[in-house]
């Protein structure tokens, strides 16, 4: 019985997963190739909207704005990405073969990424780190890593405005960055900076984490970033360099109305014993209602009823 379970996962791995890989990268990449030819008409990143490898649309999206920035093998470095069966530079890494560093802190991170891959198409450098804002300027001061950056990717599901907000004025070209839609439009808050942020024990649902796009967007704004928009499930913000004029490389690009960045209506809540309860609407901020954020207008640190006024 133990051998015969061992011949299926060798025939997953080595057969199967290999062959649904290379379709997928084959369907992706003559995709995305065609909708190249309508680049010069995008009005919305959510026209290039498009998944090969990436949890949701970004593989289009980042492709349409390298693709309008000239840039044929991008430098990246992605911070937050499980196994790397799902990132937002794996399907980059598999193209373009470029030089790149992905950070993650789960278990046997190494082994599980390379499962992934095929390690030799490109320099991939792979750290096991649970990224914070004691540790990140490490990485900003490894230049190997982090010099003439093209591709900046961050998603840990928790203290990404902290950890952002220690990096330097235009640290990369292009930026794709987590936030959470429950927040809204109206304030600028964000988790506090808790070492070890885990939004599981944050709170039982798993929906209290991140940062508010205003609060994204204001940070951005002040490392001399502009904001170009979000994917179509509304959970990742996408930036330029002000060095890449808007005008010039963008200039079809309009960005909606901020309202509908967080118009998203995926549910993943839990309850208290873990099981998904699929809360919508205005029920998962209520069901979050006494979790404490920080108020980034005054820097103070408020329950959520506090801040959105449930109380009257």
């Amino acid at each position: 019985m133990f051998s015969i379970k061992i011949i299926k996962n060798f025939l997953y791995r080595f057969f199967f997963k290999d062959y649904q890989n290379r379709k997928l990268f084959m369907i992706g990449q003559s995709h995305i190739l065609n909708m190249r030819k309508n680049y010069k008409n995008v009005k919305s990143l959510n026209d290039v909207d498009f998944k090969v490898f990436s949890q949701n649309g970004e593989d289009g999206i980042l492709d349409y704005l390298l693709f309008k920035l000239n840039i044929e093998k991008p430098k990246f470095l992605e911070i937050g990405v499980g196994d790397y069966s799902e990132a937002n530079t794996r399907f980059i890494f598999d193209r373009c073969s470029p030089k790149g560093t992905i950070i993650d802190c789960i278990e046997n991170f190494e082994k599980k990424v390379k499962k992934n891959i095929k390690l030799w198409k490109g320099e991939l450098k792979i750290i096991k780190k649970n990224i914070n804002t004691d540790n990140i300027n490490d990485v900003v001061e490894n230049k190997k890593i982090f010099s003439n950056l093209d591709l900046f990717s961050l998603d840990i599901d928790g203290i990404d405005y902290w950890v952002l907000d220690k990096l330097p004025k235009k640290f990369s070209k292009i930026a794709v960055l987590e936030f959470n839609p429950i927040f809204g439009s109206k304030f600028k808050v964000s988790v506090p900076n808790i070492n070890n942020f885990n939004r599981k024990e944050y709170h039982y649902s798993s929906l209290c984490f991140g940062m508010s796009i205003m609060a994204l967007i204001d940070l951005m704004e002040k490392k001399d970033f502009y904001f170009l928009g979000t994917n179509l499930f509304k959970n990742n913000a996408f930036f330029v360099s002000n060095e890449y004029s808007k005008d010039t490389y963008f200039q079809n690009l309009t960005t909606e109305n901020i309202n509908n960045h967080v118009m998203a209506n995926f549910t993943e809540s839990r309850d208290p014993k873990g099981n998904l309860n699929y809360l919508v609407g205005e029920k998962k901020l209520t069901e979050i209602k006494d979790c404490k954020l920080i108020d980034l207008e005054n820097n103070q640190e408020k329950k959520i009823r506090e801040i959105y006024n449930f109380d009257k």
